[in-house]
């Protein structure tokens, strides 16, 4: 009883003290919102040495479903369980309760809601520095790895800036306008194959880059900057012979970029969990959770041996409604049920792991983990 009365004493000291104090009456909930948002932005930077580097992985499309069909999948835990730091964040999209991940990724690499469907450019369309690109103005080395075009929604919304992420080929030309130094993925046609007749590809030799068109080519490429092209358009399901090839660009990835003194900056998707979301396919989903988590145990890895990296690992949204109606750890079979062959607008989890790592707790909006990396590595 005594704990019931001082929950309700906490809940009207809220309204009192906005009644006192606010010409606006803020609801226990919004209080509590107020107060989680508040601490939670680039204002307050933490006084602990930031990290070098910062490893983020997205797994498209990933919500708990998707995480514990994987679980059950593996029949052991994942490497992702490994974290110990975790949160949720809202991905609702400036326009749209359901978010697309067009505006879910602008979201976490720009730190601004966008409209479905914008790449790397705030509610207005008006172009806005990403992560990524603030990693190259602190001197960072940088780099984008996927499952699908390199050109796609999330990958693009690290680099390019642009009104719809359909323009596959002005999202490619928008790869040159920066010194990313590692980019991997599939897209090779909107760099070679173009309306406008020029060939990226050419251009990007010129600036020294490799260009590997293979798995085995990635990892053979020598030091210095790459351009991995793993598909014309997308690569194949991990279940349709992909194999490593994410593990592999991943670990070459963080290879080429480590030698930065100044630490690196990295965004690595599994693009594909949310492509068997669309399909309402669970065996898709299963093989593509585990490919990705792959990666994560290989980035955990690293940052462990590392001891400078901090990783974060979420979603931009949820694909298919997925519930688990069954299932057997020991066996590895999962029962999934769908409500959607599309998104939905349920919140996703954050993963986090190394120094900084504490920050990422608690519920927030898609957009504060901009601003939380921004603060950790302690970009102005």
């Amino acid at each position: 009883m005594k704990y019931i009365l001082l929950t309700f004493s906490v809940i009207y000291a809220g309204f009192a003290y906005s009644q006192n104090h606010s010409s606006q009456l803020l609801t226990p909930t919004l209080l509590a919102v107020s107060s989680t948002t508040s601490a939670q932005t680039d204002s307050k930077p933490s006084k602990a040495k930031p990290p070098k580097n910062i490893i983020l992985l997205i797994g498209d499309g990933m919500g708990v479903a998707q995480i514990y069909a994987g679980m059950i999948a593996n029949k052991k835990p994942l490497q992702l369980e490994r974290t110990r730091y975790i949160g949720f964040h809202k991905n609702q999209s400036a326009d749209k309760f359901i978010t697309d991940s067009a505006a879910g990724a602008t979201a976490l690499a720009i730190g601004k809601k966008a409209k479905n469907g914008a790449i790397g450019v705030d509610s207005l369309d008006r172009p806005s520095v990403s992560i990524l690109e603030l990693s190259e103005q602190n001197g960072l080395s940088t780099g984008l790895v996927a499952t699908s075009s390199i050109t796609d929604a999330t990958p693009g919304s690290f680099i390019a800036h642009q009104p719809k992420r359909s323009m596959n080929e002005e999202i490619a030309a928008d790869f040159l306008k920066t010194d990313i130094e590692v980019f991997i993925g599939g897209g090779r046609q909107y760099f070679n194959q173009r309306q406008d007749g020029k060939n990226l590809i050419e251009e990007l030799r010129k600036r020294n880059y490799q260009i590997a068109n293979s798995t085995e080519e990635i990892a053979n490429a020598k030091p210095g900057k790459l351009a991995g092209f793993t598909a014309d358009k997308n690569p194949l399901k991990v279940s349709d012979g992909r194999g490593d090839q994410l593990l592999v660009s991943t670990k070459k990835a963080i290879e080429l970029l480590s030698p930065n003194k100044k630490g690196f900056f990295l965004m690595v998707e599994g693009s594909q969990i949310d492509w068997g979301g669309h399909a309402n396919d669970i065996d898709y989903i299963t093989t593509e959770m585990l490919d990705f988590d792959k990666v994560i145990g290989e980035v955990l890895d690293f940052a462990d041996k590392d001891g400078n990296t901090l990783v974060v690992i979420t979603a931009d949204h949820e694909t298919g409604g997925l519930a688990i109606n069954g299932g057997n750890s020991k066996t590895g079979e999962v029962n999934g049920g769908f409500t959607t062959k599309g998104h939905t607008g349920i919140m996703i989890p954050v993963f986090a792991y190394g120094p900084g790592a504490e920050n990422f707790t608690g519920f927030y909006e898609n957009t504060e983990i901009f601003h939380k990396i921004k603060s950790a590595m302690k970009f102005k």
